[in-house]
């Protein structure tokens, strides 16, 4: 039987993509195994309103919703912690399976200010922690966010803070999950956290 033009150039296509697909699995064998990148675990260790030192340890086990921000801040950060608040609401008996922790990146004056009362108006399970300079900054690096004093002298005592304003999210074994961009709606929130417990 004498093969057409197109059957030789369609066999010799299937020789060559046989020899390709043999050669790859002779190279596959011989490269290292892959890099496993370790977990990326954040971590803090800042005073509660009481004084009392809180880590992510005494929260094993649970989801925890961070967010670094300041009491005069006039828009973001009441905006995040009303999304929190409505989330934490929506959870029902679930919410016992995750803390909120709201992060001061203006420690001295949100102590001054009250803290622990700035957060329980927009719920009572989200926590206040605001540490001193080096535990703020530790935090936040560990985190890889930014903040920063900026002079403004239409905001209270001539200064604002610009941060990173997204919603962090840390799981049970204290590994980073993922981040909520500032916006995101409370129930998109919700559904991923319903999708985790």
């Amino acid at each position: 039987m004498r093969l057409t033009r197109l059957q030789k150039s369609l066999w010799a296509a299937a020789g060559i993509a046989m020899l390709g697909y043999g050669t790859m699995f002779l190279i596959a064998d011989r490269l290292p195994a892959p890099v496993v990148e370790a977990p990326f675990r954040p971590t803090f260790a800042l005073p509660d309103a009481e004084g009392r030192l809180r880590t992510p340890t005494e929260f094993g086990g649970k989801h925890i919703l961070v967010f670094f921000g300041f009491t005069n801040c006039p828009d973001v950060c009441p905006t995040t912690l009303a999304d929190v608040a409505q989330v934490m609401d929506d959870l029902g008996d679930e919410a016992t399976q995750v803390q909120p922790l709201f992060i001061s990146i203006d420690p001295e004056r949100d102590r001054r200010l009250g803290i622990a009362e700035f957060t329980a108006a927009f719920h009572p399970t989200i926590l206040g922690l605001a540490g001193d300079a080096n535990q703020t900054r530790a935090a936040a690096d560990s985190f890889r966010i930014h903040y920063a004093r900026e002079d403004d002298a239409a905001a209270p005592d001539g200064y604002s803070m610009s941060h990173s304003p997204a919603l962090y999210l840390i799981g049970p074994e204290g590994d980073w999950l993922r981040q909520f961009t500032y916006g995101t709606p409370a129930a998109d929130i919700l559904a991923d956290l319903q999708n985790r417990l």
